[in-house]
């Protein structure tokens, strides 16, 4: 049975093991791609096998940030509103998808660990066959949504036209983005985390000077930064699938072998659409949000985009560490190394939430500072710091909620945990909007309802987490059966 109190156990503990066994990760580990999952030190592989994710998320995030960058001092706090005003729409969208990926993480990490080496192809050309048809699917939804959605959201006027335009555009490349994605999650699941990184490093400096040489040099504003986006996107998804194509002892890509195999499907399916479903319905509350945003005007609109692009950074630090507990969860539950599942679970928990509590201290110091960045207008930097006040400082809250979903879905639970997230964060806050922020018309009111809601959802998941130690003993041997 596990306790609350294994959970907190000292960071000094946590650093002193990891000196003491870090010469033997880099010994071996850091000479080949993948990390060994299964054996030797946990706290240590977990740390250098969610490096080059982290900096590859960093990089996908800054894709964002360069475009909200570029735009808002070259083009005006209307061209950054413009791009802002889409993303809670794009991820309404994506986000489906890439909650697929993370059954596809779960499923080619557990084939991987039992040895089931015609498992692990099967699931590898099923995921990407589902990568390719899922963004065509998603480009032409988005392509001729785009006026309506906007238009729903009460997207400012002096902005809609260049949000259109943008999203447009965006939508386009969502084949790359789909590819890219689901192919790094194959690959993370075989505990290769380097080779994205070198390919986003790649893509992303090539972001920045598309960037640069369309909205300063050619003057397409909106439309340059989207298409250096998707050029950038169909890099990186290229070199991912060479990567693949090339393959490693384990996974490998072969274009005769492309198809949907059913039972890997369902597999796949099974854990990644609750988990999809979930970061629907959350973009879902966020549209709400961001069409309160929206209500504001346009300089709050603008502030709200500079400080969400910090917020991503924010929160891919967290994914990132999500992600690798979940694989080495998974991984490890699939050798029959159920023993390390538990100190797996405590390290990723304290050097998460540690990592966030440093991460939103540097967010409300040098809030002013690197909104500066974004844009040289006051007013926008002023409207910025309300969300960095009251999402960004407490954002521990959220990391604590999200390992502790993590490891429950690590553990083979997908359908408990999105029921819970649902309820407790979609649900509160589009409760929130319409009751107290209907009568208290502020943004910090507004913004409270993140905090009010991570809150709410990570008692309700420790509680599913601590009956599952209880009641369903997940460590014990032999019990591998359908736990939903």
């Amino acid at each position: 049975m596990v306790s609350i109190i294994q959970y907190t156990m000292s960071f000094k503990s946590l650093i002193a093991n990891c000196m003491i066994q870090w010469q033997y990760v880099f010994g071996a580990e850091m000479k080949k791609n993948n990390i060994d999952m299964i054996n030797g030190p946990i706290a240590p592989s977990i740390i250098i096998f969610a490096i080059p994710m982290l900096l590859s998320g960093l990089l996908q995030i800054f894709f964002n940030a360069a475009d909200t960058i570029v735009v808002g001092r070259f083009s005006g706090h209307t061209s950054m509103a413009a791009i802002g005003s889409t993303g809670s729409i794009t991820n309404l969208m994506v986000n489906l998808f890439m909650g697929i990926s993370v059954g596809v993480n779960v499923v080619v990490a557990r084939s991987i660990g039992m040895r089931d080496q015609e498992g692990v192809d099967k699931a590898i050309h099923t995921a990407i066959s589902l990568s390719v048809v899922s963004g065509i699917g998603l480009s032409i939804l988005g392509f001729f949504l785009s006026p309506f959605l906007l238009e729903s959201m009460d997207t400012p006027p002096d902005v809609i036209e260049k949000s259109i335009l943008y999203m447009r555009i965006i939508f386009l490349g969502q084949p790359f983005n789909l590819i890219y994605n689901f192919s790094s999650a194959v690959l993370r699941s075989d505990g290769d985390t380097k080779r994205p990184l070198y390919y986003l490093t790649f893509a992303g400096i090539l972001n920045v000077i598309l960037n640069l040489l369309f909205v300063i040099v050619l003057k397409i504003d909106v439309a340059g930064v989207a298409l250096a986006t998707i050029i950038s996107q169909a890099v990186s998804a290229f070199l991912v699938m060479r990567a693949l194509w090339k393959g490693t002892e384990n996974v490998k890509f072969c274009f005769s072998h492309l198809t949907i195999d059913g039972k890997k499907m369902k597999e796949i399916l099974y854990m990644g659409v609750p988990a999809g479903l979930q970061s629907v319905l959350f973009s879902i509350s966020n549209v709400l949000i961001q069409s309160s945003v929206n209500t504001f005007g346009s300089l709050a609109v603008a502030g709200n985009t500079a400080a969400n692009s910090i917020d991503g950074f924010l929160y891919t630090v967290n994914n990132c560490l999500v992600q690798t507990n979940l694989s080495f969860i998974s991984q490890n539950f699939g050798a029959g190394k159920k023993d390390r599942i538990l100190p797996i679970m405590r390290s990723s928990m304290i050097i998460t939430v540690t990592a966030s509590l440093i991460l939103g201290a540097i967010s409300l110091v040098f809030g002013p500072s690197i909104l500066s960045l974004y844009s040289n207008e006051s007013e926008v930097i002023s409207y910025a710091m309300i969300r960095v006040r009251y999402v960004l400082t407490v954002y521990f809250i959220f990391a604590f909620e999200e390992m502790t979903v993590s490891s429950v879905r690590g553990l083979g639970y997908s359908i408990a945990p999105m029921f819970i997230s649902v309820f407790c964060i979609c649900g509160f806050r589009i409760l929130w909007i319409f009751t107290y922020f209907a009568s208290h018309h502020t943004l910090g009111s507004l913004y409270i309802a993140y905090p009010l809601s991570w809150c709410l959802a990570a008692l309700s998941h420790v509680s599913l987490l601590l009956y599952i130690w209880k009641k369903k003993n997940p460590l014990r041997a032999g019990n591998d059966g359908d736990p939903n």
